[in-house]
């Protein structure tokens, strides 16, 4: 068999490796992803669904070797799983060539994508896989990554203060902040306590961020359904998923080229940050003081620490 009859029929990581370049490329890949999926162009192929496998392979610009351990910094597998999500649900295709591309074209919009290659195979129709695969390379202009990508979720965010966060009945008011219409982001206050002081800004704003991070750490103790985050990848990602989040606010606002001021080390403030970031639908605040003008095109709901929300007591 030649090399090239080889590539051909090879799984795809091997036709990328066949492929790269000097220096290569690193890349990532996920292979087996197996979906039911309702495809075909034939009538008798219509209101049925079939095993679908996708492989895929994406070069990248970044280098393993020189590349900072934040996720946020790479390109996370979940951009090809969320891919291959977006053009499942888009519309019913009856052409694997036509699905391939949307996959592909979509990866290829995120700026470190450089070249990928999506095989996909139909495992139903027989003692074999009929399939599909196509190579396609990022365009030359392409729009910067938003920090919310255009489908994702818009978050209802909830602010609470240290006396919320103690409150008894926190679990029962998880559940009825807890709806299928959006999902929740919980900000918290700094605790009570008394918080250390420096010298200088810059290790006060670190040190006023940890202390909200502390009580961040504590409400999440308080219900299982409570987990700590920290970068927007994670937020997408229990976005996406449904889960609740208890935001650690240090990674995103100290990496932010365009977040909150030095001077805004108030917990609220931050809170109204991130909300306008995600593009919340609205904020649920439990205990905050709304001193300064608030966002515009953002909804702001005080409400009592103690307070159910829908007019429970």
């Amino acid at each position: 068999m030649t090399d090239e009859i080889a590539q051909a029929f090879g799984h795809p990581s091997e036709r990328a490796r066949a492929l790269a370049g000097d220096p290569p490329r690193d890349r990532i890949s996920m292979t087996e992803h197996r979906r039911e999926v309702e495809i075909g162009a034939f009538q008798t192929e219509r209101g049925i669904t079939q095993t679908v496998q996708f492989d895929v392979v994406v070069e990248v610009v970044t280098r393993a070797e020189q590349a900072v351990d934040d996720v946020d910094r790479i390109l996370s597998y979940d951009t090809i799983v969320e891919a291959i999500d977006a053009a499942l649900a888009a519309e019913r295709v009856n052409l694997l060539e036509t699905l391939a591309a949307r996959i592909a074209d979509r990866i290829l919009a995120h700026p470190l994508a450089v070249r990928c290659i999506v095989r996909i195979g139909k495992l139903d129709r027989g003692p074999y896989v009929l399939g599909v695969e196509i190579l396609r390379n990022a365009p030359e202009t392409r729009a910067p990554l938003r920090l919310l990508p255009d489908d994702a979720p818009h978050p209802r965010v909830v602010y609470l203060s240290a006396e919320a966060v103690a409150r008894p009945d926190l679990s029962a008011l998880l559940d009825r902040l807890e709806t299928d219409d959006a999902p929740l982001i919980l900000c918290v206050g700094r605790p009570d306590a008394p918080v250390p002081r420096a010298a200088h800004a810059m290790p006060q704003r670190r040190i006023d961020l940890l202390a909200i991070e502390q009580s961040a750490w504590v409400l999440a103790a308080c219900d299982p359904r409570c987990v700590v985050v920290a970068s927007r990848t994670e937020l997408e990602w229990a976005m996406r998923q449904g889960r609740i989040s208890v935001w650690a606010p240090s990674k995103l606002v100290l990496d932010a080229h365009d977040g909150p001021g030095a001077h805004v080390r108030d917990a609220f403030a931050l809170t109204l940050w991130l909300a306008q970031a995600f593009e919340a639908i609205e904020v649920l605040a439990f205990g905050a003081l709304l001193g300064d003008p608030l966002p515009e095109r953002l909804r702001v709901s005080r409400l009592d620490p103690l307070a159910m929300p829908g007019g429970g007591a």
